[in-house]
């Protein structure tokens, strides 16, 4: 068998007698072209001129993004790479560490709402991006629930410290109040027509 330096050399020489240009039997990751001139002579061509007649001509970029652009997209995505989970927790610490009454402090009504406040936020915001997720829509519900009866237990404690807390976290809560008496309910609606309420008049 013959070696592929042989063929390629029997190739070029047999392009030369006919004046046809051939292409390389180059590999596939460098694809150059050759160019024959006709030539007249019936000499051997050697390998070594066949090489300095090879025109190499560079390809097109194939590619949509250039290492720069992905290199700033990777930049992107480190400064955003904090989970709100994460900001979420560390904002309850601080509002904590604010509404405390003292350093070892974690009972007390302030600190507590402190901190439900703030998961409620975030469970809120959780729910405008998953309005399906029905599991959390309950514990949500739980823990507005939770918070108001610590607001309640804390305004009939000192409404002073209930009205700076509420008004400092911003929270919308009905201040409790007597439960009304039945005239003080209904008592500026205009009464019925007829003296029996209710009830259907009989014929005599």
């Amino acid at each position: 068998m013959f070696t592929r330096q042989t063929l390629l050399a029997a190739l070029a020489a047999s392009a030369t007698l006919m004046g046809v240009a051939v292409e390389a039997f180059a590999p596939p990751s460098a694809a150059r072209s050759i160019t024959m001139t006709p030539r007249t002579c019936n000499t051997p061509v050697a390998l070594s001129t066949m090489d300095d007649e090879v025109s190499t001509e560079e390809e097109p970029a194939d590619y949509l993004l250039s290492a720069s652009d992905l290199d700033d997209e990777e930049e992107g995505e480190e400064e955003d790479a904090t989970p709100a989970r994460f900001v979420s927790d560390a904002r309850i610490i601080e509002l904590r560490e604010t509404w405390r009454r003292h350093p070892t402090d974690t009972g007390s009504p302030e600190f507590q709402v402190a901190g439900m406040t703030e998961r409620i936020s975030y469970l809120t915001s959780h729910l405008k991006e998953h309005p399906k997720d029905y599991s959390t829509r309950r514990g949500l519900v739980a823990l507005v629930n939770k918070r108001r009866r610590l607001l309640n237990y804390l305004y009939s404690e000192d409404e002073q410290r209930y009205v700076d807390i509420v008004s400092a976290l911003g929270i919308r809560h009905k201040v409790p109040g007597a439960i009304p008496s039945k005239e003080e309910k209904y008592g500026r609606f205009p009464g019925q027509k007829g003296g029996q309420k209710g009830k259907s008049k009989m014929k005599k």
